[in-house]
């Protein structure tokens, strides 16, 4: 091998190193970025959904810090050009206003409704539902993700299985018996 062969190999060596040592912080950013999220709107104080643009934070992190900026706001269009300051409790804490960690740790140790079982750690398989006042029950992700903090005061949980059942029964109720235990 000649000289410049093995400079040549060490430089393309020493490239692709970089490449990777800064990829890794690109799919970090993305994936601790990405998902939908409530947080406090600074103008009203109330609770807002919102999407950061997980992708563009994810290539400015290629060259050092992500930049952040949101691609959707439960606000916009009306509000579109507002200076997303709420940016700052996503990055001071993005776990928690991820709504899916939201939801989470608000079934997590609950009871079901219906059935009583106990809520543990969500997974995405088997999505509890919620039961309104007026003993129907609907899937959480039904409602706009905004309004999840005061569905919460006012709606009891109700486990995958049950609501299963419930929809059921609502929806074929001609053809359920109901028998007496």
């Amino acid at each position: 091998m000649t000289t410049m062969s093995l400079v040549g190999i060490a430089l393309v060596a020493v490239l692709v190193g970089v490449v990777l040592f800064r990829i890794v912080p690109v799919v970090r950013t993305y994936l601790l970025y990405r998902g939908k999220r409530i947080v406090t709107c600074p103008d009203t104080a109330r609770p807002e959904a919102v999407d950061v643009a997980a992708g563009s934070a994810a290539i400015s992190a290629f060259s050092g810090e992500p930049d952040l900026r949101l691609d959707q706001c439960s606000r916009w269009p009306e509000r579109r050009d507002c200076g997303q300051e709420c940016l700052k409790q996503i990055e001071t804490d993005p776990d928690n206003c991820l709504v899916w960690n939201i939801v989470s740790n608000w079934f997590e140790g609950q009871s079901c409704a219906s059935c009583h079982k106990r809520f543990g750690r969500l997974r995405h398989l088997d999505p509890p539902a919620l039961m309104g006042p007026d003993q129907k029950t609907i899937g959480w992700d039904e409602f706009p993700p905004q309004q999840l903090p005061e569905i919460f005061s006012s709606y009891k949980p109700v486990c995958w299985n049950c609501h299963v059942t419930e929809t059921f029964r609502q929806l074929e109720s001609e053809v359920v018996v109901e028998r007496k235990r």
